[in-house]
C-alpha cells in the first residue's frame, strides 16, 4: 500500500498534477504521523489495515467539508473537496455493493450469534476487522441494526 501510494506521488510529480500531488502528500503525511505515534506505544509501522482507515476517515472529512462548503455557497471548494475524495478513493480496494453487504452483514451476525441491538457493537467489530475499506461502515450499520431490530 506504502509503495503504491509512492509511486503514484512520483507519477504526479512527474504530470504536474497538483490536486492529485497535494493530497498525496497529505496522505503520506498522515501515516507518517501514525507511525510515530506507533513507535511511541512501542508498536512497529502500521500496517495496510491501518492505511485503510486512515484513508476512509479523510475522505469521510471531505465529505463533511464538502457538505458544509456547498451549504455555505462556497461551490468551488465543495469541489475541490470531491476531487480529493476521488483520488484518495483511488487507492482503495473496490466498494462492496447493497447486495454484498447486506451479506456480509448476515454472516457477521451469525457468526457473532447476534441477537439483539446489544451486540451491535461486536457485530460492526467484526465487519471492519473482515473487510476494512472494503464496506461502507455507514450502510453497514443500518443493515445490522435492521437485523437485530
Amino acid at each position: 500500500m506504502r509503495s503504491r501510494l509512492s509511486d503514484g506521488l512520483k507519477v504526479a510529480m512527474k504530470s504536474g498534477n497538483k490536486r492529485e500531488l497535494a493530497t498525496l502528500r497529505l496522505i503520506l503525511a498522515a501515516i507518517k504521523d501514525r507511525d510515530i505515534s506507533a513507535r511511541g506505544a512501542g508498536k512497529e509501522r502500521v500496517n495496510d489495515d491501518d492505511i485503510l482507515g486512515i484513508l476512509a476517515k479523510m475522505i469521510k472529512q471531505r465529505e463533511e467539508s464538502a457538505r458544509i462548503y456547498e451549504e455555505s455557497s462556497r461551490l468551488e471548494l465543495a469541489e475541490q473537496e470531491r476531487e480529493e475524495i476521488e483520488i484518495i478513493r483511488a487507492y482503495l480496494p473496490k466498494q462492496m455493493d447493497d447486495q454484498e453487504v447486506r451479506e456480509a452483514c448476515k454472516q457477521v451476525v451469525a457468526d457473532v450469534n447476534g441477537e439483539s441491538l446489544r451486540d451491535m457493537g461486536k457485530c460492526m467489530n467484526a465487519l471492519k476487522e473482515r473487510y476494512p475499506g472494503k464496506l461502507d461502515v455507514g450502510k453497514a450499520s443500518a443493515v445490522v441494526k435492521e437485523m437485530l431490530g
